[in-house]
């Protein structure tokens, strides 16, 4: 944080005395920081945003259907959901007996003990959101969810090999040597408006597996946020890393 307030500080200084001095010398620096310095970082940044997109976004997409399956209710085929809860409200009454009656001295077994019912608990709040689900939910939504996502991971995977093979066999597919007719006056997909917004839920898509996938990594699970137990500098690093993770992925969408 005192590192952030000394480079709003140096900034915000810089700033004033070009703007008060007014001859041509500061006048030339604070051109030069505005049409020079301030791209440069920019890029600097959305390189490393790229690099890192490039570690998230593959670990992302094999997460999604982790995710969506922790947040979804799955069918119960062959299950019996009352029994399931029959024998957890056992187990999770066994285990409060036994906290209740370990003398206070043992501590590591009542450490341990709470972890336990702490699974349980959690067992059961999962098994009652399945029990209180509806037909179409558990049925409908989450094949269809599944499939859904099945078919966006395989259209992006498929768009990015021929885009690739595409830049290696073609120069002018690069973005230099692409010399277009300007912003509005020609569609960017040769597919027209349904090629367009079939991009556009892609690109959304990556965004939210390359968070995902943010979060998966292991050097940075630790930058979870969580509910009541997030720090201020927490709060800032993961600021700092969603905007760098914003810059890069126009970037990342428009080459791959």
């Amino acid at each position: 944080m005192l590192i952030l307030l000394a480079l709003l500080i140096l900034g915000i200084v810089w700033v004033a005395s070009a703007l008060i001095d007014n001859d041509a010398a500061s006048m030339e620096s604070l051109y030069d920081l505005w049409e020079y310095y301030l791209p440069y970082l920019y890029s600097c940044i959305s390189l490393m945003g790229c690099l890192l997109l490039l570690l998230c976004t593959p670990v992302g997409l094999s997460r999604m259907f982790t995710v969506m399956g922790q947040l979804l209710v799955k069918p119960s085929i062959l299950e019996d959901l009352d029994e399931q809860m029959y024998i957890i409200t056992l187990e999770e009454e066994a285990i409060q007996r036994r906290l209740n009656g370990i003398s206070s001295m043992v501590e590591y077994q009542t450490a341990e003990l709470e972890r336990e019912l702490e699974k349980v608990k959690s067992k059961k709040t999962n098994l009652e959101r399945r029990k209180k689900a509806s037909a179409w939910e558990r049925n409908l939504v989450y094949p269809a969810v599944m499939i859904l996502l099945l078919i966006e991971t395989s259209i992006s995977v498929l768009l990015v090999a021929l885009n690739i093979l595409y830049l290696l066999v073609d120069e002018t597919a690069m973005p230099k040597g692409s010399r277009g007719s300007g912003i509005g006056n020609a569609s960017l997909s040769t597919f027209g408006f349904v090629g367009a917004a079939l991009e556009i839920i892609l690109i959304f898509y990556l965004m939210v597996s390359s968070v995902v996938g943010f979060y998966s990594l292991r050097f940075f699970e630790n930058f979870t946020p969580r509910k009541d137990d997030t720090t201020m500098t927490k709060i800032i690093g993961n600021c700092v890393s969603i905007l760098v993770l914003s810059s890069a992925l126009p970037v990342m969408s428009r080459t791959l």
